[in-house]
Protein backbone atom coordinates (compact mmCIF):
# COMPACT_ATOMS: atom_id res chain seq x y z
CA UNK A 1 0.00 0.00 0.00
CA UNK A 2 1.14 3.53 -0.62
CA UNK A 3 2.39 5.61 2.26
CA UNK A 4 0.43 8.54 3.68
CA UNK A 5 -2.85 6.69 3.20
CA UNK A 6 -4.88 8.49 5.84
CA UNK A 7 -4.62 12.26 6.13
CA UNK A 8 -6.07 14.52 8.77
CA UNK A 9 -7.66 16.37 5.89
CA UNK A 10 -9.29 13.26 4.42
CA UNK A 11 -12.93 13.91 3.70
CA UNK A 12 -15.29 12.44 6.33
CA UNK A 13 -17.34 10.76 3.63
CA UNK A 14 -14.24 8.86 2.47
CA UNK A 15 -13.11 7.71 5.89
CA UNK A 16 -15.37 4.62 6.17
CA UNK A 17 -14.00 3.24 2.91
CA UNK A 18 -10.44 3.93 4.00
CA UNK A 19 -10.93 2.37 7.41
CA UNK A 20 -12.39 -0.80 5.91
CA UNK A 21 -8.91 -1.48 4.52
CA UNK A 22 -7.01 -0.89 7.76
CA UNK A 23 -7.13 -1.75 11.40
CA UNK A 24 -5.77 1.28 13.22
CA UNK A 25 -4.51 1.35 16.77
CA UNK A 26 -2.90 4.25 18.59
CA UNK A 27 -0.23 3.48 21.16
CA UNK A 28 0.38 5.34 24.38
CA UNK A 29 2.58 7.77 22.46
CA UNK A 30 0.18 10.40 21.21
CA UNK A 31 2.35 11.03 18.13
CA UNK A 32 2.51 7.41 16.99
CA UNK A 33 0.07 5.56 14.74
CA UNK A 34 0.42 1.90 13.79
CA UNK A 35 -1.27 0.70 10.59
CA UNK A 36 -2.04 -2.97 10.05
CA UNK A 37 -2.84 -3.72 6.43
CA UNK A 38 -5.45 -6.43 6.11
CA UNK A 39 -6.01 -6.07 2.38
CA UNK A 40 -4.79 -8.74 0.01
CA UNK A 41 -1.23 -8.29 -1.18
CA UNK A 42 -1.07 -6.38 -4.44
CA UNK A 43 1.59 -4.39 -6.24
CA UNK A 44 1.94 -1.34 -3.99
CA UNK A 45 3.78 0.81 -6.51
CA UNK A 46 0.67 2.56 -7.73
CA UNK A 47 2.46 5.76 -8.69
CA UNK A 48 1.62 7.16 -12.09
CA UNK A 49 5.31 8.00 -12.53
CA UNK A 50 7.62 6.18 -10.08
CA UNK A 51 10.84 8.06 -9.32
CA UNK A 52 13.99 6.22 -10.39
CA UNK A 53 17.56 6.65 -9.19
CA UNK A 54 19.47 8.99 -11.49
CA UNK A 55 22.60 9.43 -9.37
CA UNK A 56 24.40 7.61 -6.57
CA UNK A 57 27.21 9.29 -4.60
CA UNK A 58 29.29 7.88 -1.76
CA UNK A 59 29.61 10.41 1.08
CA UNK A 60 33.32 10.51 1.88
CA UNK A 61 35.05 11.63 5.05
CA UNK A 62 36.49 15.11 5.36
CA UNK A 63 37.53 17.47 8.17
CA UNK A 64 35.23 20.29 9.24
CA UNK A 65 35.04 22.75 12.10
CA UNK A 66 37.71 22.23 14.75
CA UNK A 67 38.79 18.60 14.53
CA UNK A 68 35.37 17.22 13.57
CA UNK A 69 34.86 14.59 10.88
CA UNK A 70 31.92 14.63 8.47
CA UNK A 71 30.72 12.61 5.53
CA UNK A 72 29.77 15.30 3.01
CA UNK A 73 26.63 14.05 1.25
CA UNK A 74 25.63 17.16 -0.71
CA UNK A 75 27.98 20.05 -1.33
CA UNK A 76 30.87 18.09 -2.85
CA UNK A 77 32.27 17.86 -6.37
CA UNK A 78 30.03 14.95 -7.36
CA UNK A 79 26.87 16.63 -6.05
CA UNK A 80 27.33 20.35 -5.47
CA UNK A 81 23.68 21.04 -4.65
CA UNK A 82 20.14 19.85 -5.27
CA UNK A 83 17.83 22.86 -5.28
CA UNK A 84 16.75 23.89 -2.63
CA UNK A 85 19.33 21.83 -0.71
CA UNK A 86 22.81 23.34 -0.39
CA UNK A 87 24.61 20.83 1.79
CA UNK A 88 24.16 17.76 3.95
CA UNK A 89 26.71 16.35 6.38
CA UNK A 90 26.72 13.11 8.33
CA UNK A 91 28.87 14.32 11.24
CA UNK A 92 30.78 12.58 14.00
CA UNK A 93 32.47 14.58 16.75
CA UNK A 94 34.13 13.89 20.09
CA UNK A 95 35.46 16.44 22.61
CA UNK A 96 37.44 18.65 22.37
CA UNK A 97 36.56 18.78 18.65
CA UNK A 98 33.43 20.59 17.48
CA UNK A 99 32.07 23.52 15.54
CA UNK A 100 33.09 26.72 17.38
CA UNK A 101 31.75 30.22 16.69
CA UNK A 102 30.81 30.71 13.04
CA UNK A 103 28.25 32.80 11.09
CA UNK A 104 25.35 32.03 8.72
CA UNK A 105 23.15 34.14 6.45
CA UNK A 106 20.52 33.39 3.82
CA UNK A 107 19.42 29.82 4.55
CA UNK A 108 18.28 27.30 7.19
CA UNK A 109 20.14 24.54 9.00
CA UNK A 110 18.41 21.37 10.22
CA UNK A 111 20.34 19.34 12.81
CA UNK A 112 19.06 15.84 13.58
CA UNK A 113 20.86 13.91 16.31
CA UNK A 114 21.45 10.20 15.72
CA UNK A 115 23.64 9.59 18.79
CA UNK A 116 24.74 11.69 21.73
CA UNK A 117 24.15 15.41 22.26
CA UNK A 118 25.17 18.78 20.85
CA UNK A 119 25.03 22.06 22.78
CA UNK A 120 24.19 25.14 20.75
CA UNK A 121 24.49 28.81 21.67
CA UNK A 122 24.27 31.99 19.63
CA UNK A 123 24.99 35.70 19.94
CA UNK A 124 21.34 36.49 20.69
CA UNK A 125 21.42 34.51 23.93
CA UNK A 126 19.73 31.36 22.65
CA UNK A 127 21.25 28.26 24.20
CA UNK A 128 20.23 24.64 24.48
CA UNK A 129 21.22 21.00 24.04
CA UNK A 130 19.67 18.56 21.60
CA UNK A 131 19.93 14.84 22.34
CA UNK A 132 19.53 11.60 20.40
CA UNK A 133 16.43 11.84 18.19
CA UNK A 134 15.94 15.58 18.72
CA UNK A 135 15.77 18.14 15.90
CA UNK A 136 16.77 21.78 15.73
CA UNK A 137 15.44 23.69 12.71
CA UNK A 138 17.30 27.00 12.60
CA UNK A 139 16.40 29.82 10.21
CA UNK A 140 19.54 31.93 9.99
CA UNK A 141 17.84 34.59 7.87
CA UNK A 142 19.68 37.93 7.99
CA UNK A 143 22.34 36.62 10.29
CA UNK A 144 23.37 34.37 13.16
CA UNK A 145 26.70 33.61 14.79
CA UNK A 146 26.65 30.44 16.86
CA UNK A 147 28.62 27.44 18.09
CA UNK A 148 27.75 23.73 18.04
CA UNK A 149 29.82 21.64 20.44
CA UNK A 150 29.52 18.08 21.82
CA UNK A 151 27.85 17.81 25.21
CA UNK A 152 29.81 15.28 27.25
CA UNK A 153 32.33 12.58 26.46
CA UNK A 154 32.09 9.97 23.75
CA UNK A 155 31.12 10.14 20.10
CA UNK A 156 28.24 12.39 19.02
CA UNK A 157 26.66 11.78 15.61
CA UNK A 158 23.97 13.43 13.53
CA UNK A 159 22.88 14.86 10.21
CA UNK A 160 22.93 18.52 9.29
CA UNK A 161 21.02 19.73 6.24
CA UNK A 162 21.26 23.21 4.71
CA UNK A 163 18.09 24.45 2.99
CA UNK A 164 18.18 27.56 0.85
CA UNK A 165 15.78 30.45 1.45
CA UNK A 166 14.09 32.38 -1.34
CA UNK A 167 15.29 35.91 -2.09
CA UNK A 168 12.31 37.35 -0.22
CA UNK A 169 13.15 35.35 2.93
CA UNK A 170 16.93 35.67 3.06
CA UNK A 171 16.88 38.75 5.30
CA UNK A 172 14.11 37.75 7.71
CA UNK A 173 14.76 37.65 11.44
CA UNK A 174 16.37 34.45 12.75
CA UNK A 175 14.16 31.88 14.44
CA UNK A 176 14.28 28.37 15.86
CA UNK A 177 11.99 25.38 15.84
CA UNK A 178 13.05 22.58 18.15
CA UNK A 179 11.46 19.16 18.53
CA UNK A 180 12.25 16.66 21.25
CA UNK A 181 12.49 13.07 20.09
CA UNK A 182 9.22 12.11 21.80
CA UNK A 183 7.40 14.95 20.06
CA UNK A 184 8.34 13.89 16.53
CA UNK A 185 5.28 12.20 15.00
CA UNK A 186 5.82 8.61 13.93
CA UNK A 187 3.90 5.76 12.34
CA UNK A 188 4.44 2.13 11.40
CA UNK A 189 3.05 0.03 8.58
CA UNK A 190 3.96 -3.59 7.83
CA UNK A 191 7.49 -3.43 9.21
CA UNK A 192 8.23 0.09 7.94
CA UNK A 193 8.47 2.82 10.57
CA UNK A 194 8.72 6.54 9.82
CA UNK A 195 9.60 9.55 11.95
CA UNK A 196 8.14 12.67 10.33
CA UNK A 197 10.59 15.52 10.87
CA UNK A 198 8.94 17.68 8.19
CA UNK A 199 6.01 17.07 5.87
CA UNK A 200 3.64 14.11 6.04
CA UNK A 201 3.77 10.33 5.81
CA UNK A 202 1.44 7.44 6.72
CA UNK A 203 -1.22 9.88 7.82
CA UNK A 204 0.86 11.83 10.34
CA UNK A 205 2.20 15.34 9.86
CA UNK A 206 5.07 17.24 11.44
CA UNK A 207 4.32 20.52 13.23
CA UNK A 208 7.47 22.09 11.73
CA UNK A 209 6.82 25.08 9.47
CA UNK A 210 8.99 25.01 6.36
CA UNK A 211 9.46 28.36 4.62
CA UNK A 212 10.93 26.49 1.69
CA UNK A 213 8.42 23.61 1.34
CA UNK A 214 10.30 20.53 2.51
CA UNK A 215 9.72 16.85 3.38
CA UNK A 216 12.16 15.18 5.78
CA UNK A 217 11.38 11.57 6.74
CA UNK A 218 13.44 9.08 8.76
CA UNK A 219 12.52 5.53 7.70
CA UNK A 220 13.47 2.26 9.43
CA UNK A 221 12.59 -0.93 7.56
CA UNK A 222 12.77 -4.37 9.09
CA UNK A 223 14.01 -7.29 6.99
CA UNK A 224 11.83 -7.84 3.87
CA UNK A 225 9.79 -4.70 4.53
CA UNK A 226 9.02 -2.04 1.91
CA UNK A 227 7.69 1.50 1.80
CA UNK A 228 6.11 3.67 -0.89
CA UNK A 229 6.09 7.41 -0.31
CA UNK A 230 4.33 10.04 -2.40
CA UNK A 231 6.34 13.15 -3.25
CA UNK A 232 5.04 16.24 -5.10
CA UNK A 233 6.04 15.91 -8.74
CA UNK A 234 7.68 19.33 -8.97
CA UNK A 235 10.01 18.68 -6.01
CA UNK A 236 13.60 17.44 -6.02
CA UNK A 237 14.27 14.41 -3.82
CA UNK A 238 17.12 12.35 -2.44
CA UNK A 239 17.76 9.67 0.16
CA UNK A 240 20.75 9.12 2.44
CA UNK A 241 21.32 5.61 3.74
CA UNK A 242 22.26 5.66 7.42
CA UNK A 243 22.38 1.90 8.03
CA UNK A 244 21.99 -1.29 6.01
CA UNK A 245 21.25 -1.53 2.32
CA UNK A 246 18.12 -1.01 0.24
CA UNK A 247 16.66 -1.26 -3.24
CA UNK A 248 15.43 2.11 -4.48
CA UNK A 249 13.10 2.82 -7.40
CA UNK A 250 12.38 -0.62 -8.86
CA UNK A 251 12.50 -4.05 -7.21
CA UNK A 252 15.02 -5.55 -9.63
CA UNK A 253 17.69 -2.91 -9.01
CA UNK A 254 20.97 -3.61 -7.19
CA UNK A 255 20.87 -2.79 -3.45
CA UNK A 256 22.64 0.41 -2.39
CA UNK A 257 24.64 0.37 0.84
CA UNK A 258 25.10 2.73 3.78
CA UNK A 259 26.66 6.20 3.41
CA UNK A 260 25.42 6.65 -0.16
CA UNK A 261 23.30 9.55 -1.37
CA UNK A 262 20.62 8.49 -3.84
CA UNK A 263 19.20 11.21 -6.09
CA UNK A 264 15.79 10.55 -7.66
CA UNK A 265 14.52 11.64 -11.03
CA UNK A 266 11.06 13.10 -11.72
CA UNK A 267 7.87 11.36 -10.67
CA UNK A 268 5.18 11.30 -8.01
CA UNK A 269 6.58 8.77 -5.57
CA UNK A 270 9.50 6.70 -4.31
CA UNK A 271 9.54 2.99 -3.53
CA UNK A 272 12.12 1.30 -1.30
CA UNK A 273 12.60 -2.37 -0.46
CA UNK A 274 14.74 -3.98 2.24
CA UNK A 275 15.55 -7.36 0.73
CA UNK A 276 18.27 -8.16 3.26
CA UNK A 277 18.03 -9.90 6.61
CA UNK A 278 19.26 -6.79 8.46
CA UNK A 279 17.48 -3.50 9.26
CA UNK A 280 17.58 -0.60 6.80
CA UNK A 281 17.54 3.03 7.92
CA UNK A 282 17.53 6.00 5.58
CA UNK A 283 16.31 9.57 5.46
CA UNK A 284 14.17 10.67 2.53
CA UNK A 285 14.36 14.40 1.85
CA UNK A 286 12.46 16.37 -0.78
CA UNK A 287 11.84 20.04 -1.42
CA UNK A 288 10.35 22.55 -3.80
CA UNK A 289 13.06 24.08 -6.01
CA UNK A 290 13.50 27.84 -5.71
CA UNK A 291 14.88 28.21 -9.25
CA UNK A 292 16.88 31.26 -8.19
CA UNK A 293 20.55 32.16 -8.68
CA UNK A 294 22.79 30.87 -5.87
CA UNK A 295 25.99 32.68 -4.93
CA UNK A 296 27.70 31.05 -1.95
CA UNK A 297 30.70 32.14 0.05
CA UNK A 298 31.17 29.54 2.78
CA UNK A 299 28.37 30.06 5.33
CA UNK A 300 26.80 32.93 3.39
CA UNK A 301 24.28 32.13 0.63
CA UNK A 302 22.72 34.93 -1.39
CA UNK A 303 21.50 35.56 -4.96
CA UNK A 304 24.19 37.91 -6.31
CA UNK A 305 27.88 38.61 -5.78
CA UNK A 306 26.98 42.15 -4.67
CA UNK A 307 24.85 40.67 -1.87
CA UNK A 308 27.73 38.43 -0.82
CA UNK A 309 30.09 41.41 -0.76
CA UNK A 310 27.58 43.29 1.40
CA UNK A 311 27.25 40.29 3.72
CA UNK A 312 31.01 40.09 4.22
CA UNK A 313 31.06 43.80 5.02
CA UNK A 314 28.12 43.43 7.44
CA UNK A 315 29.86 40.57 9.23
CA UNK A 316 33.21 42.37 9.38
CA UNK A 317 31.70 45.59 10.76
CA UNK A 318 29.00 43.93 12.93
CA UNK A 319 26.00 45.56 11.25
CA UNK A 320 22.74 44.73 9.40
CA UNK A 321 21.98 41.61 11.43
CA UNK A 322 25.40 41.00 12.95
CA UNK A 323 25.31 43.86 15.50
CA UNK A 324 25.56 41.54 18.51
CA UNK A 325 28.70 39.89 17.15
CA UNK A 326 31.02 42.68 18.23
CA UNK A 327 31.19 41.71 21.90
CA UNK A 328 30.04 38.07 21.83
CA UNK A 329 31.92 34.84 22.26
CA UNK A 330 30.52 31.42 23.15
CA UNK A 331 31.39 29.84 26.49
Amino acid sequence: MRAAVVSARTSHRLLPAVLQSFQISITSNRNRIIFRNIMSETDPTSFSAPRLVIKKVLAKHQREGDGAVVRRCIGRTELKSLDPFLMMDDFSVSPPAGFPDHPHRGFETVTYMLQGSITHQDFAGHKGTIHTGDVQWMTAGRGIIHSEMPAGEGVHKGLQLWINLSSQDKMIEPRYQELLSEDIPSAEQDGAEVRVIAGESMGVRSPVYTRTPTMYLDFSLRARAQVHQHIPESWNAFAYIVEGEGVFGYQNKTPISANHVVVFGPGDGVSVWNKSSKPLRFVLVAGQPLNEPVVQYGPFVMNTQAEIDQTIEDYHYSKNGFEMAKHWKSH
